[in-house]
């Protein structure tokens, strides 16, 4: 065996066709001398991988190898030439191309647009309708996106013949392989245009600014992207407008600091209210608030939990949780009365405070 076919495809003796073919599907696009511009190497690389594959995806010539026999490479792809080799990569990629993108005719697509938009803490727990501007490409009102002067018509075009596509030959020590290629004069869109509408030049766009009302789902965070099919950059000509898609943005919130679907809210108690418990007020959405039972001997760090008062959870059931975080405040200002005060308090705990200092005013 002169040459080691299935280590050309990556693949072990016992390969199904399945297998042989991915593997050649796979190295076809990295080797192909399109994929490698400036690469002297590629084509041979290429001719390798195609060789291999054209002698093990036929049960006769695999057999034949397998057995050690000697092989008329002659015949392969009809001896390079003959659009062989073409016939064999479309029956492998079918009549798209290598690459899976060629062109099949039509108009093209409108790009996507992105755009931004800011929301609050609230809209983005409970979910909240807005609406977001932005620039872009919109059918022309004038030819009614046809790019053509109303009243008169668009013309098949003489080059594609209104297929939109062109098949180009390359010749390579290959032999002439054959790629499927946009129409250079009517762009993909099959028709040209003689008489361009004035308005849009014949492109059946125009720059316009324009609003969209996005529904914001409940639960969601900054960085969420939200796709709206068909609403992005229009394209003339008949073609598919492209989508639009909206980061979210989400403002901070001066009552809670977001962790994932819970909230947390950071309160200061006093050093009496610490020791002695309290009852004191958490902020909740709408503008309510809710009791929250700070008990005896509360300290620093403290927290509430309050089930069920967080945001929303995105696309399930339910919300988080609202934390309620208690930092004991100590106090950085005392008058003579409350200093004196909290000397008794030390010397009934046995504690050792620094001596009296003068009030600062």
């Amino acid at each position: 065996m002169a040459k080691d076919y299935y280590a050309a495809l990556g693949v072990g003796a016992d390969a199904s066709p399945d297998e042989i073919k991915k593997a050649f599907r796979r190295l076809a696009r990295e080797s192909h001398p399109d994929a490698n511009p400036g690469d002297p190497g590629a084509e041979a690389r290429f001719r390798e991988v195609a060789e291999a594959y054209e002698v093990l995806s036929d049960p006769r010539r695999r057999a034949a190898y397998d057995r050690g026999d000697t092989l008329d490479l002659g015949d392969l792809f009809g001896g390079f030439g003959g659009g062989g080799l073409d016939d064999l990569l479309r029956s492998v990629f079918g009549e798209g191309g290598l690459f899976g993108g060629a062109a099949t005719g039509g108009p093209p697509r409108g790009r996507d647009v992105l755009t931004r938009v800011n929301i609050s803490l609230e809209d983005a727990a409970f979910g909240s309708p807005v609406d977001v501007k932005f620039r872009t490409l919109v059918r022309c009102d004038v030819c009614e996106g046809s790019g053509a002067t109303p009243g008169t018509e668009r013309q098949t075009c003489p080059t594609c013949q209104g297929t939109g596509a062109q098949r180009v030959a390359r010749r390579g020590i290959l032999g002439t392989m054959m790629s499927v290629t946009t129409c250079a004069t009517c762009q993909g869109s099959g028709e040209v245009i003689a008489d361009p509408c004035d308005a849009c030049l014949g492109r059946g766009t125009t720059q316009q600014e324009r609003s969209v009302r996005v529904e914001i789902p409940a639960g969601v965070d900054t960085g969420t992207r939200l796709r709206l099919n068909h609403e992005g950059e229009a394209a003339g000509r008949g073609g598919r407008a492209g989508d639009l898609f909206v980061e979210v943005q989400v403002v901070p919130d001066e009552r809670f600091d977001r962790q994932g679907d819970d909230l947390v809210h950071r309160t200061s108690v006093g050093i009496a209210e610490a020791a002695l418990g309290a009852t004191i007020d958490g902020p909740l959405w709408g503008g309510e608030s809710g009791e929250v039972e700070i008990p005896a001997g509360t300290q620093p760090g403290w927290v509430a939990r309050l089930p069920g008062q967080g945001m929303t959870r995105l696309g399930r059931r339910g919300r988080g949780d609202l934390l309620v975080v208690v930092e004991v405040e100590v106090p950085t200002h005392l008058s003579e009365e409350e200093e004196d005060l909290l000397r008794r308090f030390a010397e009934l705990r046995k504690e050792q405070p620094a001596g009296r200092k003068r009030r600062w005013i």
